[in-house]
């Protein structure tokens, strides 16, 4: 359940992963690109998950349609622009949408810098239009186009800097190790970004150490494998470092066989700072609600077990305290 004295948080949530079927059709007919179907609901298995998938890299491959509408810079400002209207209509109060510059930039030969300002100025529009919710930005380095291009996206994000909270390292996990990319967050660091990276769900528990030692993550996305390792749990919770849990997401992938053999309730039984998130709506077709209700209850998830995740949300989002504080008054008053 969601607790309404509490912000509704979503910390991971790819905006490139989240593109409306409809903007998907309407663009593709301004821009002559042949879709695999013309309607929302013939579009919709193409996309969209229906059923578990092999493993995650047949889940990356939904990515390559959604991302074939990226052909100007007006359509990354427009899909940035509609989820943050997404956000407010599923009454999130604070979100942290990330997206990989290279990555939309790829499809159709788009400059990675014109990406960024192109999805920051669809977000300053997104916050004029529904200012209850907060929203701010990560950006990723996609590890899976490898070293050297890393450095283009991470200069293409530092060249807006103040207008970013904090850098991901996302893809293909298990062949491009964190080690690779320690320079990179350095820089980040440096920047005064906060550090999220997917790790333990494509890959073991080391590669949690590597994103926590080599790479000064404060927060992991997914972290479903990190209970293999007692003294990662330990050094996890001991040094308050947030974990980005996406249920759905996980079942999809198959990185879990279910709902009920998710780690999250373990987690958050142990004290650990285990969060509900998203992930990428537009091929999971879940909402925040879908994930606190529906997921969460097939997961083993009490009320209060979600009241924590809301509060650890809080707790480990790239916010000042008083950015905290005031988010706590807004849902309060």
């Amino acid at each position: 359940m969601i607790h309404p004295d509490l912000p509704l948080i979503d910390l991971h949530r790819h905006l490139d992963g989240n593109v409306r079927l409809e903007t998907m059709i309407d663009l593709a007919k301004q821009h002559n690109i042949q879709l695999p179907a013309d309607t929302v609901e013939e579009l919709r298995p193409f996309v969209q998950v229906m059923e578990p998938l092999t493993n995650i890299m047949a889940y990356f491959k939904k990515f390559e349609l959604l991302t074939s509408i990226f052909v100007d810079y007006a359509a990354c400002r427009r899909v940035a622009y509609e989820n943050v209207l997404d956000a407010a209509e599923e009454g999130i109060d604070y979100i942290e949408l990330r997206f990989s510059p290279v990555f939309m930039a790829e499809p159709h030969g788009l400059d990675p810098v014109g990406v960024v300002e192109a999805v920051i100025a669809g977000i300053v529009q997104g916050r004029s239009a529904v200012p209850k919710t907060k929203v701010n930005l990560i950006g990723i380095i996609s590890r899976t186009y490898g070293v050297e291009v890393g450095f283009k996206e991470l200069n293409a994000l530092l060249q807006f800097r103040d207008e970013i909270v904090g850098l991901d390292l996302a893809g293909d996990e298990a062949n491009y190790p964190a080690v690779l990319f320690v320079e990179h967050f350095k820089l980040a660091r440096d920047a005064g970004w906060g550090v999220t990276v997917h790790a333990g769900e494509s890959d073991g528990p080391e590669s949690v150490w590597h994103a926590i030692r080599d790479l000064g993550a404060d927060r992991i996305g997914h972290a479903v494998r990190i209970l293999e390792d007692p003294a990662l749990v330990n050094y996890v919770r001991e040094h308050h470092i947030g974990i980005e849990a996406n249920l759905t997401s996980n079942v999809h992938t198959n990185t879990v066989p279910s709902y009920e053999a998710h780690p999250l309730k373990a987690q958050l039984d142990l004290g650990l700072l285990a969060t509900i998130n998203t992930d990428d709506p537009g091929i999971s077709p879940v909402t925040l609600a879908h994930e606190f209700t529906v997921a969460a209850r097939a997961a083993g998830l009490t009320p209060a077990d979600t009241r924590k995740a809301q509060q650890n949300a809080l707790a480990v989002a790239f916010l000042s305290d008083d950015e905290k504080a005031a988010l706590v008054a807004s849902v309060r008053n």
